[in-house]
C-alpha cells in the first residue's frame, strides 16, 4: 500500500533522512520506532508532502506521491494522527471532527461518519459540545484519533499516541489502535513506546540518526538483544 523507496529528505542544508525504505502492505501494522530526533515525524511530513524528498520517492497504491500537494495526498486515503494532537482547543468536539472531514459535502455521509467515530469513542459523543481545550489528555487524544478517521483514511500514520499519557490510558490507545486495524484501516504507527508498539504491529522498522537500522517481523525485534538493549530496557 505505503512505499518508501531509498528517500532522502532535508530541512534546508540537513540531511534528515538517508535513504530510507520501508513498505506498509494493506491491512498491516508497522511499528516505526526510534529516540527522539531519530527522524521519525520527519517520515510522517515527507510521506505527507509537507516535507519533498530530494532522492527517492513515495507510493501510494501504486501510484507517486511525492510531487503532489498535500490536499490531495490526504484526498488519496491517508490520515495523520500529529504528535502533540494539535486539536483545536476553542472549539467543540463536534466541530474538531468536522474538521477531519473538511472536504465532504454529503451531510449524511458526514453524519454516518461522525456516528462510527462515537461508537468507537462513547466518550466523545457525551462531550460532543464541549470545548476540546477542556477535555483531558485521554480524551484529546481520542478526538485526534477520531478526526483523522473522519477523513475515512485507508493508511492512517499515528505519531507518538501514547506520549504524555498515564499508562492506564496508554493500554487503552493502543487497545484503539487494534479496533481500527480490525475496522479496515491500515497503520503506521510512530512510537517512542517500542515494547507497546511491537506487541501490537505485524512488523518494525528502526530508525537512527535519519538511517533505518533494524528491520523485521515486531516478535523477532522484540526479541533481539540489541534492540532490548538499546530500547527495551
Amino acid at each position: 500500500m505505503l512505499n518508501i523507496d531509498n528517500v532522502d529528505t532535508y530541512y534546508g542544508t540537513v540531511k534528515c533522512l538517508m535513504g530510507i525504505s520501508l513498505t506498509v502492505e494493506k491491512g498491516e501494522i508497522v511499528s516505526l520506532l526510534g529516540s527522539n530526533g531519530a527522524g521519525k515525524t520527519t517520515t510522517i511530513k515527507t510521506v505527507l508532502g509537507l516535507v519533498r524528498p530530494k532522492v527517492g520517492k513515495i507510493l501510494f497504491e501504486n501510484k507517486e506521491i511525492s510531487k503532489i500537494k498535500t490536499p490531495e495526498i490526504v484526498k488519496s486515503g491517508i490520515s495523520v494522527v500529529p504528535e502533540g494532537r494539535r486539536i483545536f482547543p476553542k472549539m467543540t468536539v463536534k466541530e474538531n471532527l468536522i474538521m477531519g472531514a473538511y472536504f465532504l459535502n454529503d451531510r449524511e455521509e458526514l453524519k454516518n461518519r461522525l456516528n462510527e467515530v462515537f461508537k468507537l469513542f462513547p466518550r466523545l459523543e457525551e462531550r460532543t459540545d464541549q470545548l476540546a481545550g477542556t477535555l483531558s489528555g485521554g480524551e484529546q487524544q481520542m478526538l485526534a484519533v477520531g478526526r483523522a478517521l473522519m477523513g475515512k483514511p485507508k493508511l492512517l500514520m499515528l505519531d507518538e499516541p501514547s506520549l504524555g499519557l498515564a499508562p492506564i490510558l496508554v493500554e487503552e490507545v493502543f487497545e484503539v489502535i487494534q479496533t481500527i486495524r480490525e475496522s479496515g484501516v491500515t497503520i503506521l504507527l510512530v512510537e517512542q513506546n517500542a515494547k507497546k508498539a511491537l506487541e501490537i504491529s505485524d512488523r518494525g522498522y528502526v530508525l537512527q540518526k535519519g538511517q533505518i537500522i533494524f528491520k523485521g517481523p515486531s516478535r523477532e525485534l522484540l526479541n533481539s538483544k540489541e534492540i532490548k538493549e538499546a530500547y527495551l530496557s
